[in-house]
């Protein structure tokens, strides 16, 4: 019985994943590109299923066996498979994937290199073919322009499957990667415009079309970040609900490409590959740990399937688009592909040396240039555009029938001459070697791990009870590598101690980022911190590498001062007396800070057993201090809050405790089950159990934001001697301030608005070559608000600080009305400067000529934090 409609489709895309199957291992055996070979394959299926038709040998066959071989064959020449196929089912995947898998924090160091190559080499590209193709082909520029943008689109997938292979250097990988996320949606937006132009028979408005195409890049973009923003928040108020926010991730790429290409008229591409980015950024502190993985995992098998597919069943197009080919059309195949190296290498070796020389992005070395130049496949998406020309019924048969033939063979010079060669490229200019560094760094991991490993070989061969002679060669083959790794180390020549400082951070903030998503696993922690949490990590890492410690330990102040969310906060707070912001930030504040300081114990305990062994104790000691530094500042920030939130901070801990603990229960569950001590049964149970619980840990505390604040008043001796009644409608009327070191509370020559009284903290006031330092229980503006004169200096903090804010005009009200202030006031005053709290400044405070930092200051900014961080200065600051 014969196989035909929706069945014979499926079967046919069947037995094309189990050709996929087959090729994957296969052209890991052969060491040529997968995606080469899955479009050598696609070829001879679509050339063997025309010879079958067209041959009469079949016939001699018995009448079952020639039915189905027929049927096979016109199964796959009518593949119902067309241009809109390919750009609306597989393209969104491609590129969705792409995006998600980027670093963008790297990539963003190389964003005007990638606009470069995506934008601009795209449109040089098609200008550099039309003008080159135009004499020869006889045809009008704009079908030649029209065959130049079909063919400026590059295709990473072959390009970055050999670099992974041969592992060759993460940068050439990133730019080719980043690079192909905006070179389909620039070359298919130029397309667009040059189809619509033929086929209308309209002459094309530069300027118009350069609007257009900016219009289309810039709504594309916002639609993306919107579209995955609201994904993200979705999720959010799921809960933790793993198979709908893998559902919505699938639909998301899919409902911003459908929308914006064939609703809004703007690039679908740009708008997915936006999505994707924003989800690359987001996603790790929205989603699980686990679930983040499953989604990761889940992409790159649709991706597998689609890239293999889609490359397969082009490629099953070409003999068909290669019908009536002609000598002269080869002549023209092969001035296009000239051009087209041609208008490659002089955007690369043109133009990216510009980039560097105004720094607007970091120097690409030459053998970077010249593999990016020979890099530059063509692929499925080239030959979807061809056949999109060729099925418009608009565009005349000579005009399809030159795109179609010239587009196809441009595809296939290029996959079958540069792609066979790149590997051979990327060997030949060393690009698969660890930098010096690397290398060194090999040596000293693998001298001390080998080490390591003989030792436990030893002990464990000793336990299985195996004999010396069973085990001495293995033990001994292990030594002798981890001899032979340390005589030929040069760690301590390779690195500096500058470099060494730099390297033990930027390994310390990425197992900051490591201990974080192990936390994140915890249910009942807040997402918002969490992705707060993450992105100051990298952003330390990133500090690190840019700037060395200097630029790590900026980062860190960064991420323990207050957010421009508290900011507004405190400010809709002061203003409005509405509280609900600041509560929410409060709460989420004080969470932060706990998760900090599980992270920083975790972190010295890393850099005392892993790094200290790698990087040496010189190192260490320098790295410990500037953890030591933050452990400092964390508990400033962490004692602040505790001293006037007691209750909450007690009820936090304990919640963090025992969702820990619940987290070691399922942990100790797992393996009791892993290891069959327990039935299905019971695990089940045991998990319902531990999750019930889990549910009622994850409802949100109440923050009480002015808990205590009228038993602070009472106990301040500015307000001693007030009548109890007095003092509680003034608590309901005062404001609360955090403030973080260097923080300015009144500047010089302003009128006082506001009086503060420090409930727990330190600041300080620099006035004619004098100190004023103010400390817990004192008054900042109280006699200025009084003498209604402006303040005679800056007034800033010099520790996490927490005040209580009453408006000016009330508190003179108040001092009118109980002059036992005024007489508190004046107490105050006399106080001297050695009764002080003793000052703990961070460098990078925020001074300028008008506000310069009092004499405590200065000292402590110039004062060695130890005698170590001295000796060391130069070698460890960048």
């Amino acid at each position: 019985m014969e196989v035909t409609g929706l069945a014979a489709v499926l079967l046919a895309i069947a037995l094309l994943l189990v050709i996929v199957s087959a090729v994957q291992p296969l052209a890991r055996r052969l060491e040529v590109s997968e995606t080469v070979l899955l479009a050598v394959v696609g070829i001879v299926i679509g050339g063997g299923a025309d010879l079958v038709l067209r041959t009469t040998y079949t016939d001699s066959l018995s009448g079952v066996a020639s039915n189905a071989i027929n049927g096979v064959a016109e199964t796959l020449l009518d593949f119902p498979v067309s241009s809109e196929v390919f750009l609306l089912i597989f393209l969104p995947v491609l590129v969705f994937q792409g995006a998600m898998v980027i670093d963008v924090r790297r990539l963003a160091d190389e964003t005007a290199t990638v606009l470069l190559l995506a934008v601009v080499a795209v449109a040089v590209s098609t200008a550099t073919i039309g003008l080159a193709l135009m004499p020869f082909a006889q045809m009008p520029l704009i079908v030649c322009l029209l065959l130049g943008a079909i063919v400026a689109t590059t295709d990473p997938s072959a390009v970055a499957g050999i670099f992974r292979d041969i592992g060759a250097a993460s940068r050439l990988t990133r730019l080719v990667e980043g690079e192909a996320l905006l070179n389909d949606a620039a070359a298919i937006s130029i397309f667009s415009i040059l189809l619509a132009a033929v086929t209308s028979h309209h002459a094309i408005h530069l300027g118009g079309a350069a609007l257009s195409f900016v219009v289309s890049f810039a709504g594309a973009t916002i639609i993306g970040i919107v579209g995955a923003r609201l994904m993200l928040y979705m999720i959010t108020a799921l809960g933790n609900a793993p198979a709908a926010e893998t559902t919505l991730t699938v639909a998301l790429p899919y409902i911003v490409y459908i929308l914006c290409d064939e609703v809004l008229g703007v690039s679908g591409v740009v708008a997915t590959a936006s999505a994707g980015l924003t989800l690359s950024v987001y996603g790790p502190s929205t989603f699980r740990p686990q679930t983040w993985r499953f989604l990761n995992e889940l992409w790159q098998q649709l991706v597998f399937w689609a890239g293999s597919l889609v490359f397969v069943l082009a490629s099953m197009l070409v003999p068909r688009l290669l019908i009536g080919m002609t000598r002269w059309d080869v002549v023209l195949i092969l001035i296009a592909s000239c051009a087209g190296l041609v208008a490659r290498a002089s955007v690369v070796f043109g133009m990216l040396p510009l980039l560097a020389m105004t720094r607007l992005a970091p120097p690409v070395p030459t053998p970077f240039k010249v593999t990016m130049v020979w890099g530059g496949l063509r692929g499925a998406i080239t030959l979807a555009l061809a056949l999109a020309v060729t099925e418009n019924p608009r565009v005349s048969t000579p005009v399809a029938h030159f795109v179609g033939i010239i587009a196809t063979g441009f595809v296939l010079i290029t996959l079958l001459v540069n792609g066979t060669t790149l590997r051979s490229l990327v060997l030949f200019f060393r690009l698969d070697q660890l930098s010096p560094i690397d290398q060194a760094m090999r040596h000293q991991v693998l001298g001390i791990a080998l080490g390591k490993v003989a030792e436990q070989a030893r002990e464990t061969g000793e336990e299985l009870g195996f004999s010396p002679d069973a085990t001495g060669s293995v033990v001994s083959s292990l030594e002798k590598r981890g001899a032979e790794e340390q005589s030929t180390n040069t760690f301590d020549t390779a690195l500096g101690d500058r470099q060494r400082v730099t390297l033990a951070l930027i390994t310390l903030a990425n197992q900051e980022r490591s201990i974080l998503l192990d936390l994140f696993k915890i249910q009942g922690l807040s997402r918002r911190v969490m992705e707060n949490l993450l992105r100051t990590s990298e952003a330390m890492g990133d500090g690190a590498r840019l700037e060395g410690r200097f630029g790590y330990v900026r980062a860190l102040r960064r991420r323990l001062s207050p957010s421009l969310r508290f900011r507004i906060a405190q400010e809709i707070h002061n203003r409005f007396h509405y509280d609900r912001p600041l509560m929410e930030c409060m709460a989420e504040r004080f969470e932060m800070l706990m998760v900090i300081h599980l992270v920083a114990i975790s972190l010295m305990r890393f850099m005392r057993d892993r790094l200290e062994p790698t990087l040496g104790s010189r190192i260490s000691e320098i790295v410990g201090e500037t953890l030591l530094r933050q452990r400092k500042m964390l508990d400033e920030a962490l004692t602040t809050l505790r001293l006037h939130y007691p209750g909450y901070s007690e009820a936090l801990e304990n919640r963090i405790f025992r969702q820990i603990v619940l987290r070691l229960e399922s942990v100790e569950f797992d393996e009791l089950h892993s290891e069959s001590l327990i039935s299905d049964e019971l695990y089940r149970e045991l998990n319902r159990d531990v999750e019930l619980r889990k549910q009622r840990l994850g409802n949100r505390m109440t923050f009480n934001l002015k808990n205590n604040i009228e038993d602070r008043l009472r106990r301040a001796a500015v307000f001693d001697g007030l009548p109890a009644s007095v003092i509680h409608d003034l608590a309901m009327t005062t404001s609360l301030r955090f403030t973080s070191p260097g923080e300015k509370i009144i500047r010089r020559g302003r009128k006082t608005r506001s009086v503060f009284f420090i409930s727990a903290g330190l600041a300080e006031m620099h006035v004619a070559e004098s100190d004023l330092r103010y400390g817990a229980g004192d008054l900042i503006g109280g006699v200025e608000a009084l003498e209604a004169r402006p303040m005679p200096g800056t007034v800033r903090t010099l520790q996490f600080s927490h005040m209580l804010t009453i408006s000016a005009s009330l508190f003179v009200r108040l001092v009118e009305e109980f002059p036992v202030i005024r007489e508190n006031l004046e107490k105050l005053r006399s106080r001297t400067e050695d009764d002080a709290v003793p000052a703990i400044v961070h460098l990078e405070q925020d001074f300028d000529e008008d506000s310069p930092p009092g004499e405590a200051a200065v000292a402590l900014l110039n004062e060695p934090a130890t005698k170590s961080d001295e000796h060391h200065e130069n070698a460890t600051w960048s």
